[in-house]
């Protein structure tokens, strides 16, 4: 099995597009309220970004993903909400998985990969949704815009992982399937605080 297949294959365990939250997204099933709660509280981990990139020393795009936080508050305040501090507690326990994932080289490749693979796929899905199914300011699209066709991101980190030595090579999918995981939960824990 290649690198890319390992990697791919965690991801495809909590592959968020398949989550009953961004489904009923997708389908304007979701009340505005769910919509204001995942840009408050996911908002949080979005301010996460950055750093990741810091560690791995690309700071070009940890610059990038500072900007695109501006984007997703402006996400938010179309919203009516603003990026608050993790409340729900599947939320604060991916900030954690995050922060400890992000502090290492090896682990932080692997977890933004988890993310940055996804991201392009689940922007065009929820762009897609609110366009069809929410009346609500066109504030609220733009960062989802960008994230829609945002591929290299994820291309950039296979290529640096593929350099790495067989070792840490596992660690980075081992880190993988824990930030996918945790982004998966932290999904159901904002789902189950607002749409039971």
């Amino acid at each position: 099995m290649d690198l890319k297949q390992a990697l791919d294959n965690k991801i495809s365990k909590y592959n968020l597009l398949d989550h009953p939250f961004y489904t009923a997204w997708s389908a304007g099933e979701l009340p505005v309220d769910s919509l204001k709660c995942y840009a408050s509280e996911y908002g949080a981990f979005i301010t996460t970004i950055p750093m990741g990139w810091e560690t791995i020393g690309d700071i070009e795009t940890a610059e990038e993903e500072t900007e695109h936080i501006e984007m997703w508050e402006d996400f938010a305040n179309g919203l009516n909400t603003s990026i608050s501090k993790a409340e729900i507690p599947q939320v604060e326990s991916l900030l954690g998985t995050a922060e400890k994932l992000f502090s290492q080289p090896i682990s932080a490749l692997g977890a933004l990969y988890a993310f940055e693979a996804q991201q392009p796929d689940t922007a065009k899905s929820k762009l897609a949704g609110l366009k069809e199914f929410y009346e609500l300011p066109e504030s609220v699209e733009p960062y989802f815009v960008t994230h829609s066709h945002n591929e290299h991101e994820a291309e950039m980190l296979l290529d640096k992982i593929k350099d790495l030595t067989p070792a840490a090579q596992e660690k980075v999918v081992d880190a993988c399937e824990q930030m996918s995981s945790a982004l998966w939960n932290a999904l159901t824990g904002i789902h189950n605080a607002e749409c039971v």
